[in-house]
């Protein structure tokens, strides 16, 4: 996608968002497999169909509503994606990761991503929290890939640090205050849809990994080039100890992934509502025009 038309693509479907909802969220929440849910913790003012917002992908995958929420938590204007896009339904890494350039343009500061995960370290049971610390991406794909827009950011950003330091402390001090499992690990993004076979999760978690999905890498990697501040929570759906490996279906998945809700909320509301407290670190500019 040439930096031109995304631009102008970001433009057009944030103007469309603020003709539908005219405050300006700080802070913006994808919500993956089976954690649509988390929604119904937003005191709601709108919701939008993807399908009604020009140039956003729409999503295919299963439990995944499709659809922008947009109200308040915890005292802060929210914007939250009810399901996310994949590169395995067929988009390219740039029109997965247009929906965090959107909401980057609408003024959110903090990006919090959320997504079911197979747990590879043995220590992890289903239901548990992992706050991501760091990524390996194994998609063999990068939403940077392509010419360079420099209002964007950096053309080589840094990734030393993709995910806020301070906020997995927080999250993880919040889970041992509440008395759940919470652990901190390492992420693998691979491409999917078909899951891993005992050899592949002998190779990934060798290699350091901790949990695996098919979501978030990119998205982090926009965000770490726009500047925002990301906290990551990959919900452990079904173990994947390769010699113990059973069968896993995704309405499983779905299932361990939506009773592990609460835990999520508990930590996802107690720091939007102190991030809420925060000043705002940059001002943001909004579009006028006929009906906005």
């Amino acid at each position: 996608m040439e930096p031109n038309f995304q631009t102008a693509a970001i433009e057009e479907a944030a103007s469309h968002i603020r003709a539908c909802w005219q405050s300006a969220p700080r802070v913006g929440v994808i919500l993956g497999s089976g954690l649509g849910g988390f929604a119904d913790q937003i005191a709601v003012e709108t919701a939008i169909p993807y399908g009604g917002i020009p140039h956003f992908p729409q999503s295919t995958a299963v439990g995944h509503r499709g659809q922008l929420v947009c109200g308040t938590l915890a005292g802060a204007a929210v914007i939250a994606m009810q399901g996310r896009c994949h590169a395995y339904e067929g988009y390219t890494a740039a029109q997965i990761t247009l929906p965090v350039r959107v909401m980057h343009a609408l003024g959110v500061e903090l990006l919090i991503v959320s997504n079911a995960s197979g747990g590879m370290n043995p220590r992890y049971r289903r239901g548990d929290i992992v706050v991501i610390d760091d990524h390996i991406n194994l998609m063999f794909r990068s939403p940077l890939v392509g010419p360079h827009n420099p209002p964007w950011g950096d053309r080589f950003p840094d990734m030393s640090c993709p995910y806020d330091r301070q906020l997995n402390d927080r999250a993880l001090a919040i889970a041992r205050r509440e008395n759940f499992a919470a652990h901190r690990g390492v992420y693998v993004g691979v491409t999917g849809p078909n899951l891993e076979t005992r050899a592949e999760y002998r190779f990934y978690r060798r290699v350091g990994g901790d949990v695996i999905g098919m979501s978030t890498v990119p998205e982090v990697i926009v965000a770490a080039q726009l500047g925002l501040r990301v906290l990551g929570l990959a919900t452990v759906t079904n173990v994947c100890l390769p010699d113990a490996l059973g069968r896993a279906t995704a309405h499983e998945i779905i299932d361990v992934a939506a009773s592990a809700e609460p835990r999520l909320r508990k930590i996802v509301a107690e720091i939007v509502g102190e991030f809420a407290a925060e000043a705002p670190s940059r001002e943001v500019v909004t579009t006028t025009g006929p009906g906005l």
